[in-house]
C-alpha cells in the first residue's frame, strides 16, 4: 500500500515538474526580445510584392542563369575557369543566404539586404579561416593571383614619419588635410551614430591615441607630431565628426515617425520620395548605455566594447602592413566598407544583449564579428612572426594596463554623471506625467506582471 502511494506522489510531483518547466518556457518565450533583434519582423508593409515569398521564381532564374554562363563560355583558360567558380558559389550562397539567413535588427531598405550583410559576413569569416591554416607564402601569392599589380607593391620600412614637428605653418597643417582626414571624420561620425555616447565616443577616440604611441615600434605609420595628433586627429577629425555624428543622432530622434503606404500617395513626386525615404531609418531608438541603477556587468561589458572597438582598429592596420596592401587598394576600401556594414547591426544586438534583461544571447550577426575581430588578429599574429618579433612587451602591458584603466574610469565617470546630474531630470519628468492615473494604471499593472514573470523565472532557475 505504500509502495502505491509513493508512486502515485513521484508521477504526481513529476507531472507538476513538467507542468512547471511547460509554464517557464512559455513565460521565456513571452518576454525573450532576441527575437527582435535577431530577425526582426517588418511593422508595417506598403508593397507586399516585395515582401513575399518567390523562392521558386528565385531558384527558376538562379539555374537559368548558371545554365547560360556554363555552356556559353570559354573554358580554355584555367584561372578563368577557378575564378568564375568561386564566383558562382559565392553568388549561390549569397541566394541561401536571402532566403535562410536572419536579417537582424534593422529592415529598412528592405530585409533581403541585412541578410545578404549576414551572408558576406559569414564568407568572409569562412576565408579568414581559410587563410590561418595556409603559410604566409600561400597566402601572398592568393592575394597576388586576384591581384596583379601586388606583386610589385612593398612597404617602405625606411620612410620617416613624425620628422620636423617643431616647424608648424598653415600651410603644413593644410597639406596634412587630404582625402584621408576627409574619410576619418566620416568614419567618426559613423561611429557616432552607432554608440550615441559621447562618453564612450572619447574614451575610443583617447584610446585611440595611446594605441598608436604603444604600437609605433611596430607600425612606423603610427609615428605623428605632436600637432597632427591632438589638434588634427583627436580635436579636428575625432571631435568634429563625433559632433556631427550625435546631431544627427539628436535629430533623428525628435523627428515623427509616421509612414504612408507609397499606393496611398497619389502624385508621382509623392510616391519618389517616399521610395526615397524608404532608405532612411523608419523609426529612432533613443539609445542608454548607461544608468545609475546598471549592474557591474553592464560596466564590464561597456569596457569590452571599447577594448574590442580598439583591436578591430588595429586590426585594419596591421593586416595593410603584414600582406602590404597600399593605403587606398580596393581589398583595403572593401574590407572597411564591410565591416563598417557589419557593424551597425552588430553594435545594436550587442546594446540590446547587455541593457535588456529579456534578451536571453546575444545576435547572430554580433557573434559573427566577434569571430571575425579574433580571427583577423590570429591572422596577423601568425603570418606576422617576423613583425612581432620587436614588440616592446613593456609597451603592450603599459597598452593594456590604460586601456583597462581609462575604460573604467570612462565608464565610471559617465554613471556618476548620470547619477547626479540626471536624477533631478528624472523627478521632474516622474512628476509631470502624475496626473496620468488611468493610463500610469494600466501601463503599471503590465509592468508589474512583466515583472512578476521575469522575477519567477529568475527564481526557478536559481
Amino acid at each position: 500500500m505504500s509502495t502505491s502511494l509513493q508512486e502515485d506522489d513521484a508521477r504526481a510531483a513529476a507531472a507538476v515538474n513538467t507542468v512547471d518547466y511547460a509554464e517557464e518556457q512559455r513565460l521565456r518565450t513571452e518576454i525573450d526580445s532576441f527575437p527582435s533583434i535577431n530577425e526582426r519582423p517588418v511593422d508595417d508593409i506598403s508593397l507586399e510584392f516585395f515582401y513575399k515569398p518567390h523562392t521558386i521564381t528565385l531558384l527558376l532564374i538562379s539555374i537559368g542563369v548558371v545554365i547560360y554562363l556554363v555552356f556559353t563560355r570559354n573554358t580554355t583558360n584555367v584561372e578563368d575557369n577557378m575564378w568564375e567558380g568561386m564566383l558562382c558559389v559565392i553568388f549561390f550562397f549569397l541566394i541561401i543566404s536571402v532566403l535562410t539567413f536572419p536579417n537582424g535588427p534593422f529592415t529598412r531598405p528592405h530585409p533581403v539586404l541585412w541578410r545578404i550583410v549576414f551572408g558576406c559576413s559569414v564568407l568572409y569569416l569562412m576565408f579568414l579561416l581559410f587563410l590561418l591554416f595556409q603559410n604566409y607564402e600561400t597566402v601572398r601569392k592568393i592575394l597576388v593571383w586576384v591581384d596583379p599589380g601586388l606583386a610589385s607593391f612593398h612597404i617602405d620600412m625606411d620612410k620617416e614619419y613624425g620628422v620636423n614637428c617643431s616647424d608648424i605653418t598653415v600651410e603644413k597643417i593644410w597639406n596634412h588635410l587630404d582625402v584621408f582626414a576627409l574619410a576619418h571624420f566620416l568614419g567618426w561620425a559613423f561611429k557616432a551614430i552607432l554608440i550615441r555616447h559621447l562618453g564612450v565616443l572619447w574614451a575610443i577616440s583617447v584610446m585611440w591615441e595611446v594605441t598608436e604611441i604603444a604600437f609605433a615600434h611596430l607600425l612606423p605609420n603610427f609615428i605623428e607630431c605632436w600637432w597632427d595628433a591632438l589638434i588634427l586627429d583627436v580635436l579636428v577629425c575625432n571631435g568634429l565628426g563625433i559632433w556631427v555624428g550625435l546631431k544627427i543622432c539628436s535629430i533623428l530622434e525628435m523627428r515623427e515617425y509616421k509612414w504612408v503606404s507609397i499606393r496611398d500617395i497619389e502624385s508621382t513626386t509623392g510616391k519618389l520620395k517616399r521610395a526615397v525615404l524608404q532608405f532612411t531609418p523608419g523609426s529612432w531608438m533613443s539609445v542608454r548605455w548607461l544608468d545609475p541603477t546598471c549592474t557591474p556587468m553592464r560596466l564590464v561589458a561597456l569596457c569590452q566594447l571599447v577594448i574590442f572597438w580598439q583591436v578591430s582598429e588595429l586590426n585594419t592596420f596591421f593586416l595593410k602592413h603584414v600582406y602590404e596592401f597600399p593605403p587606398s587598394h580596393p581589398f583595403v576600401v572593401a574590407r572597411l566598407v564591410l565591416i563598417g556594414v557589419i557593424v551597425a547591426p552588430s553594435v545594436r544586438q550587442y546594446y540590446m544583449y547587455v541593457t535588456d534583461p529579456t534578451c536571453s544571447r546575444v545576435g547572430t550577426q554580433c557573434w559573427v564579428y566577434g569571430a571575425i575581430m579574433v580571427t583577423e588578429a590570429l591572422l596577423c599574429i601568425r603570418h606576422g612572426a617576423n613583425l612581432f618579433e620587436r614588440t616592446q612587451a613593456l609597451n603592450i602591458l603599459l597598452w593594456l594596463g590604460c586601456q583597462s584603466l581609462i575604460s573604467v574610469l570612462c565608464v565610471y565617470g559617465c554613471v556618476m554623471w548620470h547619477q547626479y546630474f540626471e536624477t533631478e531630470k528624472k523627478v521632474t519628468i516622474r512628476r509631470s506625467v502624475s496626473h496620468m492615473d488611468k493610463f500610469d494604471k494600466n501601463i503599471s499593472g503590465n509592468m508589474d506582471r512583466r515583472s512578476k514573470s521575469v522575477e519567477e523565472l529568475d527564481k526557478k532557475t536559481l
